[in-house]
C-alpha cells in the first residue's frame, strides 16, 4: 500500500517513514502543503498521513482543497493538539482519522491499515479470492492454507488486484502503485510481474484468477472469466527470458513529480 507522508520536520519524517516501511507500506514524503496537494491530485495514494503544522499553508486548508477537488485519498491527521475542537474541525473538512502525538508506532500502523480497509470497503484484514488469502497485517499469501512466496513487487500487485477485485486496472495504475510516479521503468515490466505472479499462484493451486482485458489491463476475479485464457505469445522479458502467458509489451515515458507553482488551488 502506498502512503503519502506530509511532515515538515525531517527527524519526525525519517522516524515515521521507518516505522511505516517496517510495517510493509511504501512511503513518499513531502514537507510542504503545496507539494502535498500536487501529489494528491497527480497520484492515487491509498492514504495520506499529514501533520497540520506546515511551513507554507495550513494543513486543514490542504485537506479542504483536496476534498473540493474530489481527491478520494483518505487522510489521517497527526497532531500534538488534543482538544476536541481540533479533532471536530479535522473530521468536518474531510479527515478520516486523527492521531495525537505521542503515539505508539504499532497503533499508528494498525489504524492506517484500518482506514485503508474501510476506504476499500473491507472490514477485516484478510482479502480472499477463491482459495487465495492475503493478510494485510502479516503480508502473507496462502493458497489452500499453504504459504506462497512472492517478491515485494509481486505482493504489491496482488494486493492492489484484491483490494479492487472485479475492477479492470490499467498498467498506469500498477506503475503508480509500485513506483508513485518516481523513476518508473517501462510499462512492459507490469507484464513481467503479472506473468510471474500468475505462474506462482497457478502452481500453488489458485487457478486462473488474473484475467487479461485486452487493450485495457488486468482484473482479478474469484473464478476465471472471459478473457482469462489469452492467446499464447512468446515475448522477451526484462530478465532475458521469454514469457508465455499472453502478455503484451508496451512502453511509456516516466511520470515526473508535479511542479510547485507556489499557488494552492
Amino acid at each position: 500500500m502506498r502512503i503519502l507522508l506530509v511532515e515538515p520536520v525531517a527527524r519526525k519524517a525519517q522516524e515515521t517513514t521507518w516505522h511505516m516501511e517496517k510495517a510493509g507500506f511504501t512511503v513518499d514524503h513531502v514537507n510542504t502543503g503545496h507539494d502535498a496537494l500536487g501529489m494528491l491530485k497527480a497520484y492515487n495514494y491509498d492514504l495520506a498521513v499529514m501533520d497540520m503544522r506546515l511551513p507554507d499553508v495550513d494543513g486543514y486548508e490542504v485537506i479542504r482543497v483536496s476534498r473540493a477537488a474530489r481527491v478520494p485519498t483518505p487522510v489521517m491527521v497527526l497532531s500534538e493538539e488534543r482538544a476536541a475542537t481540533a479533532k471536530v474541525k479535522a473530521f468536518s473538512i474531510g479527515a478520516d482519522d486523527y492521531v495525537t502525538r505521542p503515539y505508539e508506532s504499532m497503533e499508528l500502523t494498525a489504524r492506517m491499515q484500518a482506514v485503508i480497509r474501510r476506504s476499500k470497503g473491507y472490514s477485516e484484514p484478510t482479502l480472499r479470492a477463491g482459495e487465495l488469502e492475503l493478510s494485510l497485517d502479516s503480508r502473507e499469501v496462502t493458497v489452500h492454507g499453504q504459504n506462497v512466496h512472492l517478491t515485494g513487487k509481486e505482493y504489491m500487485i496482488l494486493e492492489l488486484l484484491l483490494l479492487r477485485k472485479g475492477m479492470v486496472l490499467t498498467k498506469d495504475a500498477f506503475l503508480n502503485h509500485l513506483y508513485g510516479g518516481m523513476d518508473e521503468p517501462e510499462m512492459k515490466i507490469i507484464d513481467v510481474f503479472i506473468c510471474k505472479l500468475r505462474k506462482k499462484l497457478q502452481a500453488a493451486g489458485a487457478g486462473q484468477l488474473i484475467s487479461t482485458v485486452w487493450g485495457q489491463g488486468y482484473v482479478l476475479r474469484d473464478e476465471g472469466g472471459a478473457g482469462s485464457h489469452a492467446p499464447t505469445a512468446a515475448i522477451h522479458d526484462a530478465c532475458g527470458g521469454f514469457l508465455t502467458c499472453g502478455c503484451v509489451a508496451d512502453v511509456r515515458p516516466a511520470l515526473k513529480k508535479p511542479r510547485n507553482t507556489g499557488k494552492i488551488e
